[in-house]
């Protein structure tokens, strides 16, 4: 999984871009199995996160807002959080992000075992004929 992070307003120091990178690797294991369906060496993920601080006119406080978008095979994720610290903003965009995913990665499953069981019912209806034809 391929993670690009970018920042405006503010300076990503080598301790926030680590964190970043850390929490978002959790994401990993729930894109690992899209991999089995690439070719060896390419990545199916793509995740760009920009990390940003609003510009100034808050009176109480910093607001410092976390996007990020996650490119998968057939589908886009975009998801944003907003919070007073750039530590939870990350943390809030992350738990967005595997909500979105186990629901991507679920709808793929139904649908291939949605397809599996009609191809089931089918053969088994056709043996069912054949068997009542033989008598």
């Amino acid at each position: 999984m391929q993670i690009t992070i970018k920042s405006k307003n503010l300076e990503v120091t080598d301790s926030l871009k680590k964190y970043a990178e850390e929490k978002i690797g959790g994401l990993k294991r729930f894109v690992e199995i899209l991999n089995k369906d690439v070719e060896i060496g390419k990545d199916v993920a793509e995740f760009f996160v920009e990390i940003e601080k609003e510009t100034k006119h808050h009176r109480k406080g910093d607001i410092f807002i976390a996007k990020g978008k996650l490119n998968l095979p057939g589908k886009t994720i975009i998801v944003s959080a907003r919070k007073d610290d750039v530590w939870m903003a990350i943390v809030a965009m992350v738990d967005a992000f595997q909500v979105e995913v186990k629901q991507y990665k679920l709808k793929n499953v139904e649908t291939v075992r949605r397809k599996q069981r009609a191809t089931k019912k089918s053969l088994l209806a056709t043996d069912s004929e054949e068997d009542d034809g033989a008598e």
